[in-house]
């Protein structure tokens, strides 16, 4: 039986202050032998990369997964398109709705599920610079009440 421990590789962690995030998927990732054990060794980085639908296919770009240095010969080009393994009916569903709204697919993290390696992917939309700072006042001002809040009790 499989376990759902889910053991993160790597994360995006400025995808959710970039940009709005309108729906997640789960998505496989094709992978080479060395470039598994490199994520496992957390040797990947994906801050700019993004998935792109290609004909009935979506691939991954930009991930940056280092060579293995056990692997010598048989390592892979650190930056080369990965495809990803999605339903025909969710990459077609995703292709209408990148084209329709202006919406872009980012990977949010790589992680272990049980031992497969999986990507989160999100549909999302750019914030403009004003919304950044709005978002940032919004949290500093929700932190002051939870303080004031606190210090009451």
């Amino acid at each position: 039986m499989k376990s759902d421990s889910k053991k993160i590789l790597c994360a995006n962690s400025k995808a959710r202050h970039s940009y709005d995030i309108v729906e997640t998927f789960e998505a496989g990732i094709v992978l080479g032998g060395p470039e598994v054990k490199s994520l496992r060794n957390s040797g990947g980085n994906i801050k700019d990369s993004y998935a792109i639908i290609r004909h009935t296919e979506a691939f991954l770009n930009n991930l940056h997964i280092a060579p293995y240095a056990q692997a010598s010969i048989h390592n892979f080009d650190p930056t080369r398109p990965r495809k990803l393994l999605l339903h025909r009916r969710e990459i077609t569903r995703l292709s209408v709705k990148i084209k329709e709204k202006g919406l872009t697919l980012i990977p949010l993290r790589i992680y272990l599920k049980g031992s497969l390696i999986k990507v989160e992917l999100a549909l999302a939309k750019g914030k403009h610079v004003h919304d950044k700072k709005e978002a940032i006042k919004e949290r500093d001002i929700k932190r002051e009440l939870d303080r004031e809040v606190k210090s009451w009790r």
